[in-house]
């Protein structure tokens, strides 16, 4: 009989996770999955979230599906975002889910959005979808957080799509809105809708969005700090 597999706790402080996400750097999914005990999927189709949930458990992030940062503790966030060989984003970040609803008084000071990004541990995974998932590699770490111009350029972001939301256009917003801030519909499927404002002030039903960061956005930010 096995004995169960003892998972790391909560890092101590910022030093001991940013040495933890070192000791990653260059490890395949496969063997990262290996030193859990956990089966590799054949591919991602199904398990969405399986490669965050991996390096979550190898860095004692405590937050699950909670709505605080994985590292509440210590103010951080943590984002896998898969790259290509040239180490360029191969799609858009998550952030957080978009509230259609009950925004009276809510500022970029305040918000979710800001909450979730004032520190985040960026995590490059190998994307390409013609290696097999267990072995593509996780890449070097960088802890980031926004300068004065990146803050304001994501607070006139979230500015301009909350005031949609808030005027009842929601159904007007598209990705193309926000220079490195988007917004996107973020369901199961198009059965799964939530409460929004229209264009009235009457309650409409809508697809749930999401606040995503744009590859404009990120592509830079890595190529900056990996000098790529």
């Amino acid at each position: 009989m096995n004995s169960p597999v003892l998972l790391p706790t909560p890092p101590q402080d910022e030093a001991e996770l940013l040495q933890r996400a070192q000791q990653l750097a260059g490890q395949t999914f496969a063997a990262l999955a290996a030193q859990l005990s956990l089966p590799v999927p054949a591919d991602l189709r199904r398990d969405k979230g399986w490669v965050g949930m991996l390096i979550e458990q190898h860095l004692g992030a405590s937050a699950g599906s909670k709505a605080e940062q994985d590292f509440a503790h210590l103010g951080i966030e943590l984002k896998t975002i898969p790259v290509d060989a040239l180490g360029k984003p191969l799609e858009t970040t998550f952030v957080c889910v978009a509230p259609l609803t009950g925004n009276s008084g809510v500022t970029w000071e305040t918000s979710h959005v800001r909450h979730k990004l004032a520190r985040v541990l960026w995590i490059p995974i190998e994307g390409d979808r013609a290696l097999p998932l267990a072995d593509r590699r996780v890449g070097s770490p960088l802890l980031w957080q926004p300068s004065e111009e990146e803050d304001q350029q994501l607070r006139e972001d979230w500015e301009e799509l909350m005031d949609m939301i808030v005027l009842g256009q929601v159904e007007r917003i598209t990705a193309r809105h926000g220079a490195w801030l988007q917004i996107r519909p973020k369901a199961a499927n198009s059965k799964a809708l939530t409460e929004a404002i229209g264009e009235r002030g009457e309650p409409i039903m809508t697809l749930p969005r999401g606040f995503y960061l744009k590859k404009s956005f990120t592509g830079p930010l890595l190529a900056r700090h990996f000098l790529l």
